[in-house]
């Protein structure tokens, strides 16, 4: 068991009186099967669209968009700031995991402390993402091609006391699932999220779920009690049943088909193409955003949502054009409450 200080311990005693779950228990375990996960979405699933899923129809697991544990405390006190407001959540989003990426196991280690701090329920390791710069510096899909590291990084994030699970690929240039996964399976994660193609294959190709499958049966042939997560090209929780029953993997995570759709994990398609419902829900979206990054956040951050939520129906492509060509949420409001009046 590892150490914890007195300083900790009150934290900890603090933040379970205020109601709020810490991570000493383990909340994977808890979770259905097949459970269903938002994934971590770079400028989409941000606090503001998280608290908006939440209200709407909350997957099982929440992830907040990955965030550089150098930056928290070595950034500028601007960007600091900015980083800072990747983190904030609410209890409606629990369990909710923090994403980190790094490629310094000190950094990783005071990244998941301070998110122990902040009252996440986990915290996860991005070790997929296929960006140049992220890469040079040894994060991300890069550390496909460096275990020891990898292995490092995870145990340094578990000394925080927060369940740990990665976020990965099934290799660098190829598949290198036979020999990649054994080496996560040997440090206990919690859960291992594969997306089912290779760095070199970023997106351009359809995902592999017979990958997904082959990476239970190597899970089964250690006796892991790691959880397998498959992601990749999932349309919806239909269809996210579908790959967990053919696959085996005890959970699914979902990603694009979350864009303009806060409705996804309700199970059922009922408001997705309503116009109605939709003007309504980018309505709440858009008050989100004003009330929670507008300070930190660039306002086209938020613009790259309108075309998802706006199509579909006649009149469409017009009420897009107008929202885009706002500079502020208060225009944004204006059309869209205009839109409403007239659905």
């Amino acid at each position: 068991m590892p150490f914890v200080s007195a300083t900790s311990y009150r934290l900890r005693a603090t933040s379970y009186a205020c109601g709020i779950v810490l991570a000493m228990s383990n909340f994977w375990a808890k979770l259905p099967k097949p459970f269903f996960a938002l994934a971590p979405l770079e400028d989409v699933t941000d606090a503001a669209f998280r608290r908006l899923i939440a209200r709407y129809g909350k997957s099982d697991v929440m992830f907040t968009e990955f965030t550089s544990a150098d930056g928290l405390f070595f950034a500028n006190e601007s960007g600091q700031e900015k980083l800072r407001a990747k983190l904030l959540f609410s209890d409606s989003e629990r369990p909710i995991v923090a994403q980190l990426f790094t490629s310094s196991p000190e950094r990783m280690k005071k990244g998941a402390e301070h998110v122990a701090k902040l009252g996440f329920d986990g915290v996860d390791i991005n070790m997929g993402c296929p960006d140049r710069a992220v890469e040079k510096s040894g994060c991300g899909a890069a550390l496909i091609k460096n275990p020891k590291l990898a292995r490092e990084l995870i145990r340094a994030a578990g000394e925080s006391g927060l369940p740990v699970s990665v976020k990965t690929r099934t290799g660098y240039l190829a598949d290198e699932l036979d020999t990649w996964l054994p080496e996560l399976l040997a440090e206990n994660l919690s859960a291992v999220t594969l997306h089912a193609r290779t760095r070199k294959e970023m997106s351009d190709v359809p995902a592999r779920w017979d990958a997904v499958a082959r990476a239970v049966k190597i899970h089964d042939s250690f006796k892991s009690k790691t959880l397998i997560i498959g992601n990749g090209d999932v349309r919806d929780i239909a269809d996210a049943r579908a790959k967990a029953e053919a696959s085996g993997c005890d959970g699914v995570m979902l990603g694009r088909a979350i864009f303009g759709n806060p409705f996804l994990f309700r199970h059922s398609a009922e408001c997705a193409n309503v116009k109605e419902a939709k003007l309504k829900a980018l309505s709440e979206h858009v008050q989100l955003f004003e009330e929670l990054l507008s300070k930190t956040s660039s306002y086209s951050t938020l613009k790259k949502h309108f075309a998802s939520y706006i199509k579909g129906w006649g009149g469409a492509k017009e009420l897009r054009t107008r929202l885009m060509n706002t500079e502020n949420t208060s225009e944004a409001q204006a059309i869209i409450s205009g839109a409403i009046l007239g659905a």
